[in-house]
């Protein structure tokens, strides 16, 4: 890659361009200021290693071409007077043609980071005169929130920055317009989540871009490391994705990555150690506190006590749905302004519900972590955490949002034995069992190794497979990705709808279209009372026509307003890439690789947990160990902040002594009584210690009353019993 050294010179905007720009922009500019001191105030020791830090060194006048057009667009685009942290290091890091991982804090500007690349690109070019204006490429930004993604696209779209976005919330209109402006190379930047990297047809589309890809955005890069704290398995995929689409560079963006989540991420986009900016963790203004809750404790009387006395904005982070509800219920009746939200809600309350929290100066929130994620309010004076959190990662990430205006903020963390065993049932609950393992390899492997070889494609509903193998949909597709990228069986291909039914509006329209397809689709189509419905996969082997070609009609009349069509019945694809295992050893020995796997994610959650536990139990400062925990050295740190419950009190915190209980053998008994499963001992244990599975739903567990009977009770020791009981 080469960049021209002869500084571009972007032309100004319009005046009636210089509205009021991005809300979200604006509080990083308060975040950023809020913060500036404390990163510019001490020298951090590992700033000397970082080859882009000597960047922000230089006198203006010795400033790169890429640094100088980097200030430029700032200004002119976004209406910014100047980068903070290391926002400029990133972006010209970027500029000069290099890949970056770059760590801020919740809140600390990240998305500038790519925003300002993607727009001096076009002026880059135009200075190298390499490129015509048509050829310069797009910057593509992955990221998992789909409310995020049309924040800041509309956002960008009102600087007259030409955005889009490709996910489930636009209609086909806007599908269509944004696949047209990735023909003509008119786009600057493009969102999408990291699932549709699967689909071969965008993937496709992707590679035919003008210019290429640019720049490679990804948000919540944490995601792709399997010991970061919200791994997610198509995050795997997008390293492999990035080399065969043949990406210029990089920018991995995440608030929370310890040394190793760090060295993960960079890894695998062969990132240099130069190419690592972070800043500190360290907030001067959020008082961080701890309290210990005991069984008798009345938490919603201590809450209440504790938000008379620190009104404002106010998120309460709780573990459960229904827990969110009943409590946003509880604080309404002692006269708070509360709402409820969790991603069971329908999509319009939530939005209303993160809108009114937007505009109010004293809501309280009460939500699973669902909500927080992208929320750019500066103003939030409390973050609660009414349970137990999953990690120091979450706990980090989620005070993060807290006090982004520089003004005082308090962090409260309630600490339950309770909590922390309700956690312990997220953790125990994920992993599946050796039984549920054979279960799944035989549906993939046993009939697909004798009817398909290699190219081939199957196709499956993981919904109803879930069901059938006892496996929760998150852990089926981490499995699905462990039998792609680490054991290379198969490669994920897309997906397609099996069932499609559509309300007739132009009947004479349908009747009087000549096209095949259109003859084959009301020949076999079965027209009830409202509803016609299309059994797709029958019409593609009676009529010879191709699915697309099928569906590409069905569309047609859509568009053109005679037919409103749904589609539902969604199976994903997979190639086969080598021969699937198809022997019993072969099953059981993958198996065993996969349940090895499974045990070393399953003690990792749980340490994790234990990590934070132990953070806020220490005789040390909270601020401190945060830091020491990402990798800060506490030579640029006070030796106490002051202002956290340790610093403040000088007392440890500890997890209330409420150790389990023995198991009852009277209860074994029962639950081996009601339940005569004996093929799985794991799912024996969940029932006792009360978690769910799809199996227990087929065959009503949880009308029974030995269900959750023994939650008070160690899940290991459950599972040892269960285990003898089951004689394996």
């Amino acid at each position: 890659m080469h960049f021209s050294k002869h500084e571009p010179q972007p032309p100004r905007l319009s005046a009636e361009d210089e509205d009021e720009f991005l809300a979200s922009f604006e509080d990083e500019e308060e975040f950023l200021a809020a913060t500036e001191a404390v990163e510019n105030g001490k020298k951090r020791p590992h700033d000397d290693e970082n080859a882009e830090s000597s960047l922000t060194k230089r006198p203006k006048s010795e400033r790169s071409p890429s640094t100088m057009l980097a200030n430029r667009v700032l200004k002119e685009h976004f209406g910014l007077g100047g980068f903070r942290l290391k926002q400029e290091a990133a972006i010209t890091r970027l500029l000069d043609g290099g890949s970056a991982t770059i760590v801020f804090p919740t809140g600390g500007g990240k998305s500038l980071c790519y925003q300002v690349p993607a727009v001096a690109f076009r002026y880059q070019d135009a200075a190298l005169g390499s490129r015509t204006n048509d050829m310069s490429g797009i910057t593509l930004v992955v990221s998992p929130l789909i409310a995020l993604m049309k924040d800041q696209v509309d956002s960008l779209l009102r600087r007259k920055i030409k955005a889009a976005v490709l996910n489930s919330s636009i209609s086909r209109d806007q599908f269509l317009a944004t696949q047209e402006d990735l023909r003509n190379g008119s786009l600057d930047l493009l969102y999408c989540a990291p699932e549709r990297l699967n689909n071969e047809g965008f993937v496709a589309s992707l590679k035919a871009v003008p210019g290429g890809i640019r720049l490679l955005a990804v948000d919540e890069a944490h995601c792709i490391s399997e010991w970061g704290h919200s791994f997610r398995p198509d995050y795997l995929k997008i390293a492999r994705f990035a080399k065969e689409a043949d990406v210029e560079r990089v920018a991995c963006l995440t608030a929370t990555a310890t040394p190793k989540v760090a060295k993960d991420i960079c890894d695998a986009f062969s990132i240099p150690r130069e190419g690592l900016l972070t800043t500190t963790v360290y907030r001067p203004n959020l008082r961080l506190l701890v309290q210990s809750n005991p069984k008798q404790s009345d938490n919603v009387t201590k809450l209440v006590k504790f938000l008379r006395q620190n009104p404002g904005p106010t998120i309460v982070y709780v573990t459960l749905q229904k827990g969110a509800e009943d409590l946003a219920e509880d604080l309404k009746k002692h006269g708070f302004i509360a709402r409820a939200f969790h991603a069971g809600m329908k999509p319009e309350i939530k939005m209303q519900t993160q809108d009114e929290f937007f505009a109010s100066d004293k809501m309280i929130v009460v939500a699973t972590i669902a909500f927080g994620m992208g929320i750019d309010k500066s103003n939030i004076r409390n973050v609660i955490h009414f349970d137990i959190p999953d990690s120091i990662e979450s706990y980090s990430q989620q005070v993060g949002r807290a006090g982004r205006d520089g003004l005082p903020s308090v962090c409260l963390f309630n600490l339950s034995t309770k909590d922390f065993y309700l956690r312990n049932i997220f953790t125990y609950g994920d992993r599946p069992s050796v039984r549920s393992l054979k279960l799944l390899l035989n549906d993939i492997c046993i009939v697909n190794s004798k009817r398909l070889k290699v190219g081939d494609t199957f196709a499956v509903s993981t919904y109803h497979q879930s069901k059938e193998v006892d496996i929760g949909a998150t852990m089926l597709s981490i499995l699905y990705a462990q039998l792609e990228l680490h054991h290379g069986l198969f490669r994920a291909a897309g997906a397609k709808y099996t069932e499609y039914k559509f309300k007739t509006h132009d009947a004479g329209l349908i009747s009087s279209d000549t096209d095949p397809s259109a003859r084959a689709i009301m020949k076999g189509s079965k027209k009830a009372s409202t509803w016609t419905y299309v059994p797709i996969d029958q019409i593609e082997q009676s009529s010879g026509l191709s699915r697309e070609e099928l569906v590409r009609k069905i569309n047609e009349w859509n568009d053109r307003g005679a037919i409103t069509s749904t589609a539902s019945g969604v199976q994903n694809i997979f190639r086969i890439e080598k021969p699937l295992p198809s022997t019993p050893q072969q099953i059981n020995d993958l198996v065993s690789e996969l349940d090895k796997t499974m045990g070393a994610q399953e003690r990792q959650n749980l340490d994790r947990t234990r990590a934070l536990i132990n953070l806020v139990t220490n005789k040390k400062c909270y601020s401190r160990a945060l830091a020491a925990y990402f990798g800060e050295s506490a030579d640029d740190m006070p030796e106490e902040c002051g202002h956290c419950t340790w610093c403040e009190t000088h007392e440890q915190v500890q997890l209330p002594n409420e150790p389990p209980q023995p198991p009852d053998p009277a209860l074994v008994k029962r639950i081996l009584e009601q339940v005569p499963a004996r093929d799985d001992p794991r799912y024996l244990a969940k029932i006792a210690f009360g978690i769910k599975s799809p199996r227990m739903t087929q065959e009503g567990i949880y009308r029974k009353d030995v269900f959750e009977s023994m939650n008070v009770c160690d899940f290991e020791e459950l599972l040892k019993i269960f285990t003898k009981e089951c004689h394996m």
